[in-house]
């Protein structure tokens, strides 16, 4: 059955920062007070099989981030020792080996242009540049050239999916279908229901 635009869903994990510093709360609260409906939600301590494949990567990708990284030593002064290509993979590998550090908390959240509107709430990857209003922007401090300074993942606090597809991709490396809850909230009611009388449009 074809889902309809309030079904869209989108994944998001809750890093080993956010949990440290009590802010899954504080996280889930703001994603919450959009309307958007929490249908899964678990804490546990990442594997780093199912890390590698959530985090699946092309060369184009590896490459793009590496000459970021490349630049940021430069403007640091700091020495080049490897080809772009190797300094994305580093992310990765970083990421990897911080993901697997402590407990995520892994949820999923449904409703209107859901993944867009969690992109928007969480701000953009390096939290030292992300706008002031979105949880990466007000939460935390960390950037690329700090993270690339002390060999280590960027501190942001949250993950969250880049497009619907990507989302549903995810949603299938964690979990089974079986465990997201189906329930109506009254959010659901007022914002979707175009006769507000219960009934199915």
């Amino acid at each position: 059955m074809k889902q309809k635009p309030h079904q869209e869903r989108t994944y998001i994990m809750l890093k080993p920062d956010s949990v440290q510093r009590s802010l899954m709360g504080e996280i889930i609260k703001r994603i919450e007070n959009t309307g958007l409906k929490c249908t899964f939600m678990k804490m546990f301590v990442p594997d780093e099989e199912r890390l590698l494949e959530h985090y699946h990567k092309d060369d184009e990708w590896f490459t793009t981030k590496g000459e970021r990284i490349i630049q940021d030593l430069e403007s640091q002064g700091l020495p080049i020792e490897k080809e772009a290509i190797e300094y994305g993979k580093d992310i990765i590998r970083t990421i990897v080996r911080y993901m697997t550090s402590g407990p995520v908390v892994a949820l999923v959240f449904e409703g209107n242009q859901a993944v867009a509107v969690v992109t928007k709430i969480v701000g953009t990857t390096e939290p030292s540049t992300s706008d002031v209003g979105t949880i990466r922007g007000d939460y935390t401090v960390d950037s690329y050239g700090h993270a690339s300074y002390e060999n280590r993942a960027v501190r942001n606090l949250i993950h969250c999916s880049e497009s619907p597809e990507e989302a549903e991709r995810e949603i299938s490396i964690w979990l089974k279908d079986s465990e997201i809850m189906n329930y109506v909230t009254a959010q659901e009611r007022i914002m979707y229901d175009v006769n507000l009388d219960g009934e199915p449009d």
